[in-house]
């Protein structure tokens, strides 16, 4: 295993917008540990949406140099970066993206569906991350009948069902009630306890302080950096 899960060297990100250069992200420089729970927080258009493109291999930086587990995604065949996502990412949205005709282990089912696994396999590591977090008896349900704290569980089973060593969530906590928000945090917790790297992009303080660490961007640029008690 690598030293650090992410290395992010002097990344910057420039687009083309009507004619002019945008900078989306500056000179970003950090290393995160495998099992750190970390927190991207900034107003909107501070560049945490285009970092969190970037260490999701959704998109490149226009310079700088990014690893993931040791490994340089520069160059890069698509099939190749496809590959990366599939074995050492999982992803978490505000929406929760599930497919609304197939139950619940049938959409955590499907990242294990994409890497090849076999049928009694499947299911059977499908319904153990739905155990773990805590929808067991839900498995049969579709989205419509889950509230939208089971809806959100659902999609973190199914972001971790590969097991993999870095969790990206954006705005995880955006569309749920307080208690639903407090469950997610909770399974934030434990996970990073169990050696799961997290990374969450956020606007809202309060979900940031749950994190061991917080990073605070402005205008593309990493302004601040605060650690916590674990």
């Amino acid at each position: 295993m690598a030293e650090h899960v992410i290395e992010a060297e002097r990344l910057t990100r420039h687009y083309r917008i009507g004619g002019r250069t945008v900078t989306a992200l500056e000179d970003v420089s950090l290393r995160i540990k495998p099992g750190d729970y970390v927190a991207v927080t900034g107003p909107s258009g501070s560049g945490k949406t285009t970092l969190m493109k970037i260490l999701g291999c959704l998109d490149g930086p226009s310079t700088g140099r990014y690893r993931l587990n040791g490994i340089d995604v520069a160059g890069l065949t698509a099939d190749r970066m496809a590959d990366m996502r599939n074995r050492f990412l999982g992803f978490l949205f505000q929406s929760f993206v599930l497919l609304p005709q197939s139950t619940a282990l049938e959409n955590v089912e499907m990242p294990l569906a994409y890497a090849g696994v076999r049928g009694p396999e499947r299911r059977r590591r499908a319904r153990e991350a739905l155990a773990r977090v805590g929808l067991a008896d839900r498995e049969d349900h579709r989205p419509a009948r889950l509230s939208g704290g089971e809806q959100q569980r659902v999609a973190i089973a199914r972001a971790v069902v590969n097991r993999p060593s870095l969790l990206l969530a954006d705005e995880p906590t955006g569309a749920l009630d307080d208690a639903s928000a407090g469950e997610v945090l909770r399974l934030f917790n434990e996970l990073s306890r169990s050696g799961v790297t997290i990374v969450v992009v956020t606007h809202d303080r309060s979900v940031a302080a749950h994190a061991r660490r917080m990073l605070g961007f402005r205008c593309g640029r990493l302004e601040t950096e605060q650690n916590f008690d674990a």
